[in-house]
């Protein structure tokens, strides 16, 4: 029985033995690793060895068995299955010393083609792919959260290569840029920049090609209908893990809104500045006419004592006369100053403006020159408005003499009168007034001009650009006091070699002046996506013109010159060109003139800080022009832009 026993416990662990071979080497040599998995094959050979080894013992307990019981004593086949097995058990050793040794270069029998581990191994191997998984999948949820952020921001994200190629293209750049991710992928960014843009956007990739990093900039790019766009760009390498460019990836922000409010709050503050600087200045002359007053009172009273004392000594009474004619001059001084600081006494009275000009036109017309051309353009309908007779005559004859000493060679003067409708935001207006309907009288020349910064300074008292001797600077602080002291407000439009225009805005003697004017006028017509080529050649004036057109349902493409806006009508065209009449490479009329080549019917609006009466009456412009006079409010720019249409002729 024992015999018996030990023969099915040795055919049971061989063929267990087998079967555990098996299930290592299939899996080992379905991943290719027969040869390259040591560590498996060393564990598949020590099973197959022990296998083999009670395979022996099994065939020696089986011959056992048919001897019979009571036969142990070995015989010639017994003896050698006996020392076969015993050489076998040497080979199993061996192979179990080959195995450890391998094993103790592992640390754990593990990676593709893996056979087994330990329970507590397992339980460690499997909380580690867990968190692998958990953070792979952690991963793939914040890139796929990035991926979101980055496609619906609204500032333009944009990857490059190294060489400006765009390779990514988020829908925030589509609605800055205009073109779609199918447009831009593949093209160079250069398409986005003038010829001036595009040289510094390679100097800036060139910079990061060879190392030089990120940086931060602003700078102008051109959307897809050609308007210009103002941007804050951050530029970044993309690096791979030794430190290679593989790509540059571009931030840009739309600050093109923001800098036009800063630009208005700089102006703003500016008008602020300077109605704080006259009202200061206003005060200091007032205090000096008053005491200045009572010295002239002394002198010119003591020189009239002098004089009746002096009867008879004609040349000392001649002298004292002269001293007498200087202290009235002096008194003119000081009544202009008090006139300025509003200290002198006023008469107002109801006045129609077409009457004044007319009255100092009149008074001009034989006095002010040959050389001189004076034109009157009074309103179709009387405007009455409530001031001193006397000082408004004086607003006029300060400007039209101011307006004659600006042109030495002879030019053109224009007087005239008409209403305008005001919103209350201007910015260039001095002092501000209220929104609401106001009475305008316009002197316009074609002198010599101001500069801007002469420009800002006109109204101070004792400031003059005339030779010594030949002015006193009081004439313009004057008209400035008057103005201000009837509730009105001034206004200088003026371009060096090219003319002067100043609008002197009085409340109207009606119902109008207590009218809004938001509310009077009626709501803006909608340009139905009509195409408006606008061209001005003052960056911060084309912009606010761009975006009223373009917030007016109009199609806005913006040029800062003539040139400028011939190459954008060749590739877009438009339906309706708003230029300004006076620019340095090439005038409105010009401009109109080369489109109406390719559009004999293309309708024109002009727009011109001078006056439509000036640039008429000087042949700049024809006179049935469609003209719009600056400064303008959006309503005035809409309601202009929608009368203007086709109609078969030039006009």
């Amino acid at each position: 029985m024992p015999d018996q026993m030990f023969l099915l416990a040795n055919i049971v662990i061989t063929f267990a033995y087998a079967s555990i071979t098996v299930a290592i080497l299939v899996p080992v040599t379905r991943a290719g690793q027969l040869r390259t998995n040591k560590l498996a094959v060393a564990t598949s050979m020590i099973f197959f060895s022990c296998a083999v080894g009670h395979a022996l013992h099994a065939i020696m307990a089986y011959q056992a068995v048919l001897r019979g019981p009571g036969t142990h004593h070995l015989t010639d086949d017994t003896a050698g299955w006996s020392w076969t097995s015993a050489l076998w058990d040497a080979t199993t050793a061996a192979i179990g010393v080959y195995y450890w040794t391998l094993r103790r270069g592992y640390g754990v029998l593990l990676g593709p083609g893996g056979i087994y581990v330990d329970p507590w191994g397992q339980h460690r191997l499997d909380e580690a792919a867990a968190r692998e998984h958990a953070a792979r999948d952690l991963a793939e949820a914040q890139r796929a959260t990035l991926a979101t952020v980055v496609e619906h921001s609204d500032d333009a994200i944009v990857g490059l290569t190294p060489e400006g190629l765009v390779t990514a293209w988020n829908h925030g750049a589509e609605k800055i840029f205009g073109y779609t991710a199918a447009e831009m992928l593949g093209r160079p960014a250069a398409v986005l920049a003038d010829r001036q843009g595009a040289e510094h956007q390679d100097d800036v990739l060139a910079g990061i090609r060879h190392g030089g990093g990120g940086r931060s900039y602003e700078a102008q790019r051109l959307r897809k209908d050609g308007t210009p766009v103002d941007l804050a760009l951050t530029v970044t390498p993309i690096l791979d893990q030794a430190g290679t460019v593989i790509g540059v990836s571009a931030i840009a922000r739309d600050i093109t809104a923001a800098k036009e409010a800063a630009e208005h709050q700089r102006a703003v503050e500016e008008r602020s500045h300077q109605a704080q600087r006259m009202e200061s200045l206003g005060k200091l002359a007032g205090g000096v006419a008053h005491d200045f007053n009572n010295i002239l009172a002394i002198i010119g009273n003591y020189t009239d004592f002098a004089i009746e004392e002096t009867v008879d000594n004609p040349q000392v009474q001649a002298d004292l006369k002269q001293a007498r004619v200087a202290v009235d001059r002096a008194g003119n001084l000081t009544r202009q100053l008090l006139t300025f600081t509003r200290g002198d006494a006023i008469q107002p009275a109801d006045i129609d403006l077409n009457t004044a000009i007319a009255e100092v036109h009149g008074m001009l017309e034989r006095t002010i020159g040959e050389h001189i051309t004076l034109i009157a353009v009074p309103a179709e309908r009387p405007l009455v408005v409530h001031a001193d007779p006397g000082q408004l005559q004086q607003i006029l004859l300060n400007l039209a003499i101011n307006a004659r000493d600006a042109m030495p060679e002879g030019g053109t003067i224009v007087l005239e009168a008409n209403t305008a409708v005001l919103d209350g935001d201007e910015i260039n207006m001095q002092p501000p007034v209220a929104a609401g309907t106001y009475a305008r009288l316009l002197v316009s020349d074609t002198g010599h001009g101001m500069s801007s910064e002469t420009a800002a300074r006109i109204f101070e008292p004792f400031y003059t650009t005339k030779p010594q001797g030949k002015g006193t600077g009081l004439g313009l602080a004057t008209v400035y006091g008057i103005v201000t002291e009837a509730g009105g407000s001034i206004n200088v439009y003026s371009e060096l070699d090219i003319g002067t225009t100043f609008r002197v805005y009085l409340p109207l003697v009606t119902a109008a002046t207590t009218i809004d004017a938001a509310a009077a006028a009626p709501p803006s017509p909608h340009g139905d996506g009509r195409t408006v080529l606008v061209v001005e050649d003052e960056p911060a004036l084309a912009r606010v013109v761009g975006r009223i057109v373009g917030n007016g349902g109009y199609r806005a493409l913006v040029a800062a010159s003539g040139p400028e806006a011939v190459k954008l009508y060749e590739q877009h065209g438009c339906d309706l060109l708003l230029t300004d009449v006076i620019m340095p490479e090439m005038p409105g009329p010009r401009l109109a003139e080369i489109l109406r080549q390719h559009d004999p019917d293309l309708p024109v609006v002009y727009m011109s800080g001078y006056s439509n009466g000036l640039l008429g009456k000087t042949h700049v412009l024809d006179e049935d022009i469609t003209f719009l006079e600056k400064p303008f409010t959006a309503g005035d720019l809409l309601h202009k832009l929608a009368s203007t249409r086709r109609t078969g002729t030039h006009h």
